[in-house]
């Protein structure tokens, strides 16, 4: 799997949620609608081949994705 596999959006998401952020928080500061958002994390799952955020997150921080 290669290095920064996520986009800058889809990233931008993950880093919001592992603070507790909710989609409709996130849409609103992102300033995309919560479809858009379940996309973008939807996107992310698919690319890491995980089913569930949570596992996505675990994911994401083995990669070096995402700190906390």
């Amino acid at each position: 799997m290669n290095k920064n596999i996520l986009t800058k959006r889809e990233k931008e998401v993950f880093e919001m949620l592992i603070v507790n952020k909710t989609t409709k928080e996130i849409a609103e500061n992102l300033n995309i609608s919560e479809k858009t958002v379940r996309n973008h994390i939807s996107n992310a799952m698919q690319k890491l081949g995980v089913k569930g955020r949570a596992s996505a997150v675990v994911e994401l921080l083995r990669l070096g994705e995402i700190t906390l």
